[in-house]
């Protein structure tokens, strides 16, 4: 896989039917590994390591609903009240980050309701904090470490 704009996690992988598999820590299962995968992974283990995240307080592939559908946000991240308060969009390494996927994960957060948004292609990351007074996203130099969550 390509190297991302992340510290190295140290993942256990496994091959299947010839098709690499990935060990996640947060679902408690190997899981194929897709490029997005690799970048959610790496993403996940560096907010874990760097950001000082709980890992409990995380959830991968958390289910929302859009308009009625049933979506998937790539990460969020609660308080320890149990409140949403950041979710992640993870995109291939191919992927360009465009106003679709801000508007994607934009969309997530009208069930979310957190107050910081991150999007990621593992190349390039990008975060931003709801402005809810003005209406808007401010976009932040810096993702947040899991100490401005704390309750």
């Amino acid at each position: 896989m390509i190297q991302l704009n992340l510290p190295k996690a140290k993942l256990r992988g496994k091959k299947q039917d010839d098709k690499p598999y990935v060990w996640d820590m947060f679902r408690s299962k190997y899981v194929r590994l897709t490029p997005e995968e690799w970048v959610r992974q790496h993403f996940a283990h560096y907010m874990v390591n760097h950001l000082e995240y709980p890992a409990s307080l995380m959830v991968i592939e958390y289910a929302t609903k859009v308009n009625g559908l049933d979506r998937r946000s790539d990460i969020v991240v609660f308080n320890n009240k149990r409140t949403p308060v950041l979710a992640v969009e993870c995109k291939a390494p191919s992927v360009k980050i465009t106003q679709d996927v801000f508007n994607q994960i934009a969309n997530y957060n009208l069930d979310l309701n957190v107050d910081y948004l991150v999007v990621t292609n593992g190349l390039n990351h990008y975060c931003c904090k709801l402005d809810r007074k003005n209406h808007r996203y401010d976009f932040i130099e810096m993702i947040p470490p899991y100490s401005n969550f704390r309750c």
